[in-house]
Parts: structure tokens; C-alpha cells; sequence
């Protein structure tokens, strides 16, 4: 057992495990994995070598890998509706890295959000392979709205002709015109590509529309929002699929990972059933029950709302609290969020106005809109009394009650 022959790393487990059990979690991108995902992600399958794809692998041995990925991949198409799916890719960038390299080559255009306006460094920061390799185009969102500007996209597509299009927003939590988006495509003969990390779950859970059934090419994570291991997968037409495999292997990685993949396919099973359905709409119904009285506690909301899981929420030009002030407070009565830019914010990147904030981890745990008025409130009175000691102390002791109310896993 580790606890006797590794007492340090032992010890520092179960100090973290008693952090998230006692910590409101809040950070976008975070979430609680089932005990069930996660024995298979320890599982013995940590063992076996399976590089290739199923019956088409270079090692011996591979009946039960092989029935095993094919679990994933057919459950991963009945959640998704995907005709095509391969769940061997090792995380987020490397899936996207397979669709840039099979489906552009160097210099050719990609039309995507602007990277101020919540990108990631996998879609065209210029010191990843994406903005290095690749002519980025950006488009923005409204100025006045705070929405995509779905014309300028319209008309950037026609002006540049590029040969993607990239539908991905780390931080827009309002619906998105997927079908506005297929008709700019075919009007420049572009392949739309979608990469839903953080709505992937919505839309596995019919909360929000399936993106897969006009798009192209579309990756997710299979954490955060999904409760799954942390991995990625990539789904597609039928028509790419050989295509989309050799640009996972061997193009972009060798041998998968099979006690990942085994743990993604109980979590897609998971994700099938009825109650996870149910959980996606209290999501939903928690982000805004939680802007709501956020709005009423003096906090500007990005678009004055939230259609899926995420609020971004103004901490410095509503209260005059920085987001370093304003996480710190938060830490120290142990709610996590993470710091956020918005678009046309006029503070540096590294020291933006506001913070991003979501509801998935804490709907895991079965909090509902009762729950969500007890964490607004949490958030306003640490943020407006960030600099009282005593108070936070205090706060905090409040927040630990009620997340034992609220246990992760059962004892």
C-alpha cells in the first residue's frame, strides 16, 4: 500500500483530497470524476502496450484492448451522434494539433475568435505551433452586446477565403449560431472545425445544440465539464476518418493509453443515462440562479447573462477590487476561481478585471439554486471584505459547513 511505501506522496493525496472535499470548487475546467472512472483510469490496463487502432494493433495480446477501445468509440457516437470518433488522442492540444496538420499547411488561413477574446494557445497564440505554423485571422465579438459579431465573421470569411473556420470560446457563455456558422463555411468552401471542451457535456446531455451535426471536425476534453479522465477525443464525418486516425497515429503520438481509454468509455455510459441529463439542466439552472444574485449583489456580468455554465464576472470596474485581491480573498475561505480577460478589457492580460466562474463542480455534488444564493453571497462579502482577516476566517468556516453537506464520494 502506498501509504507504507511512499508516506510522503501518501500524505500529500489525502491532504488534497481533504482541500476539495472541504474547498467550493468554481475554477472553470474542474470537476469531479466518478469512483468509478477513476478505477479504471488506475486500473490494470496501465500495463499493455497497444500502439494502433483496434484489430490493427503492432503488439500481441490485444483481444481485450481492442473490445475495450471499441466500447469508447461506439458509446462516445451514440452520445455525440458522431459518425466517426477516435478517443485514442493523450489531451487537448495534441488533438488539435492532429486537425491542424492534417487538414492545413503551413501559412494557410484560419479564421478564429481573436486571442483576447478567450482563445487558447492551441488556436493561434503565436508562441504555439497554431499561430507559428498558421495565418490566424482573427474575428471579434460586439462591443455593445458582447456576442459574437456573426456579419464580421460573414464577411471576414469572404474577404480571406480561409481554408478553416474555427468555432471555440473558453469563456462565451452564450449560445452559438452553429447553423449560421456551417452556411459562412460553405460559402468559402472552408472546413468548420469545433472544439467544444467546455460545453462538451451540455451537448452530450441535449442541454445545449450539437455542434457535431454541422460541423466538420469537432474535439472536446473529456473533463471538466464531462466528469470524465483527463484526455481528449476527436470526432468527425465519416468521410475524414482515415485521414483524422493517421494524424493521431503516427503522425502526432505513439501508443495510447488504454486504462484512460476504458475509463472514458464508463464515463460515456455514465453520460447516457437519464439522471446525467438531469444534472446538465441544474447546471444550467445553478449559472443562473448565481449571475442573478451576483447582478443584484453590484457585479457586472460579460453580457449581462449565461445561457450554459459560465459567468464571467467584473470584480475590478464594479467594486474597485483587482482579480488578485479578489482570488486571494476567495482562497482563504476556500473558493477556487481563476482570473479572466474579457474583450476590449482595458487592463494587461496578466492582471485582467475580472474573474471566470462555473457551476459544474459544485452541481456534482448536488447543490442546487439554494445553494447557489449561499456561494453569491460567500463571494460578494469575501470580495468586499478582502482586506478583514477575522471576516474571511470566519467566511470560511462558513463554507466548510456547507461543503460537508455536500460530500463528493459517499463514505
Amino acid at each position: 500500500m502506498l501509504k507504507n511505501t511512499d508516506k510522503e506522496i501518501f500524505d500529500l493525496i489525502v491532504s488534497e483530497q481533504n482541500r476539495q472535499e472541504n474547498e467550493l470548487e468554481l475554477i472553470a475546467s474542474e470537476n469531479y470524476a466518478s469512483l468509478d472512472v477513476l478505477e479504471a483510469a488506475w486500473s490494470i490496463l496501465s500495463n499493455k502496450y497497444s500502439e494502433g487502432y483496434p484489430w490493427k494493433r503492432y503488439y500481441a495480446w490485444q483481444e481485450n484492448i481492442d473490445k475495450i477501445e471499441t466500447l469508447a468509440i461506439n458509446r462516445a457516437k451514440e452520445l455525440f451522434w458522431a459518425e466517426y470518433v477516435n478517443v485514442q488522442p493523450l489531451s487537448w492540444s495534441p488533438a488539435n494539433l492532429a486537425v491542424y496538420l492534417w487538414v492545413l499547411n503551413p501559412w494557410d488561413k484560419v479564421l478564429g475568435l481573436s486571442l483576447d477574446q478567450w482563445w487558447h494557445l492551441s488556436h493561434g497564440h503565436p508562441l504555439n505551433f497554431s499561430g507559428l505554423l498558421y495565418e490566424i485571422i482573427p474575428y471579434f465579438l460586439d462591443k455593445q452586446t458582447e456576442l459574437i459579431d456573426m456579419d464580421e465573421v460573414e464577411k471576414l470569411a469572404l474577404e480571406h477565403k480561409p481554408k478553416m473556420i474555427l468555432a471555440w470560446f473558453s469563456a462565451y457563455s452564450r449560445n452559438i449560431d452553429w447553423k449560421r456558422f456551417r452556411e459562412i463555411a460553405d460559402k468559402v468552401w472552408a472546413i468548420l472545425f469545433a472544439d467544444i471542451a467546455h460545453i462538451a457535456w451540455l451537448v452530450a446531455a441535449w442541454a445545449l445544440e450539437n455542434p457535431v451535426t454541422y460541423c466538420d471536425i469537432v474535439t472536446t476534453t473529456t473533463h471538466k465539464t464531462l466528469r470524465w479522465p483527463r484526455w481528449a477525443i476527436i470526432m468527425s464525418k465519416a468521410k475524414f476518418e482515415q485521414q483524422l486516425a493517421r494524424a493521431v497515429f503516427p503522425w502526432v503520438q505513439g501508443w495510447p493509453h488504454e486504462n484512460l481509454v476504458a475509463a472514458k468509455a464508463v464515463a460515456f455510459k455514465e453520460a447516457l443515462q437519464p439522471e446525467f441529463k438531469e444534472y446538465a439542466k441544474q447546471v444550467i439552472k445553478n449559472a443562473q440562479t448565481l449571475a442573478l444574485e451576483l447582478q443584484k449583489n453590484g457585479f457586472r456580468i460579460i453580457s449581462n447573462w449565461t445561457d450554459n455554465h459560465l459567468i464571467l464576472l467584473d470584480v475590478f470596474w464594479s467594486v474597485w477590487v483587482t482579480w488578485k485581491e479578489a482570488e486571494v480573498a476567495l482562497e482563504k475561505i476556500w473558493l477556487s476561481v481563476n482570473k479572466n480577460m474579457i474583450p476590449y478589457d482595458p487592463r494587461k492580460p496578466l492582471d485582467p478585471s475580472w474573474i471566470r466562474i462555473w457551476t459544474p463542480a459544485a452541481t456534482t455534488r448536488w447543490m442546487k439554486e439554494t445553494e447557489m444564493l449561499q456561494i453569491a453571497n460567500f463571494i460578494t462579502k469575501a470580495i468586499k471584505n478582502h482586506q478583514d482577516e477575522n471576516y474571511l476566517t470566519n467566511l470560511k468556516n462558513d463554507v466548510i459547513e456547507l461543503c460537508k453537506k455536500f460530500p463528493i464520494y459517499e463514505k
